[in-house]
């Protein structure tokens, strides 16, 4: 058995060998969100329920394109905001985000389930793409911010944004809550030489983890202060000890 280890060591053990140093500034939530949905709102995730008032429309049930305000929960102190992409069922929508499953990351239409009793989506569970599962834990909302216009954005990484990774889209296979890891491959602002060689890496056979409940506690907060090269000796080191 694999023992627990760091988030980050269980980011590189998982197959995504690559990771901008967590000393850099990130892509955050709110600038994502701004730029794929069109809502001009600024400032904290957690400020944008209160600031939509009078500038948006907002209600509790999903559209496309609509952003999903999230309360701070957690280590989420700051809240955070992701824009719907398509309407699954009642229950089930696919969203994209960044900076939710490891520091600056972007996801692109990954699920979120609806889990409140109401049926009301004031509370949720997320896709976690580094152990390719729903994360576990609740997420509480304020609820969902309607553009004027429903239209997604494209998003094209800027560096003035702070440093970013994507994650595959998920399969529509893996909507399900199974535990198997469902490793993704990881695209990066690199020459193409060097993208295809992350690809080849990650697709390598690696140790096959349980779930980390330290990955999904930490998974959404600040990036911790550390460089890449330090947090490769710690998975080499947790290695060396298994």
């Amino acid at each position: 058995m694999i023992r627990k280890t760091s988030w980050a060591a269980a980011l590189l053990l998982s197959g995504l060998m690559a990771v901008p140093a967590f000393g850099a500034a990130v892509l955050q939530c709110v600038p994502y969100a701004r730029t794929v949905s069109g809502v001009e709102i600024r400032g904290d995730a957690l400020t944008w329920w209160d600031q939509a008032e009078g500038q948006y429309k907002r209600g509790h049930r999903p559209k496309k394109g609509a952003v999903l305000a999230f309360r701070p929960n957690g280590p989420m102190t700051l809240g955070h905001v992701a824009v719907v992409s398509r309407i699954v069922d009642d229950r089930r929508v696919l969203i994209r985000h960044a900076n939710w499953s490891a520091p600056g990351a972007i996801e692109e239409d990954v699920l979120a389930i609806d889990v409140s009793d109401a049926g009301d989506w004031s509370q949720v569970r997320v896709w976690h793409s580094p152990t390719g599962q729903m994360g576990a834990r609740i997420n509480p909302t304020y609820g969902f911010i309607y553009p004027a216009k429903a239209k997604l954005h494209d998003f094209n990484p800027d560096p003035s944004l702070g440093a970013s990774v994507r994650f595959a889209k998920v399969a529509t296979d893996g909507w399900d809550e199974q535990p198997a890891v469902r490793r993704a491959a990881l695209y990066m602002r690199e020459p193409a030489a060097e993208r295809a060689l992350l690809v080849k890496v990650a697709r390598k056979a690696v140790p096959r983890l349980e779930t980390d409940m330290d990955v999904i506690e930490f998974a959404d907060n600040a990036p911790a202060d550390r460089t890449l090269s330090a947090i490769i000796a710690d998975v080499k080191r947790d290695t060396m000890l298994n």
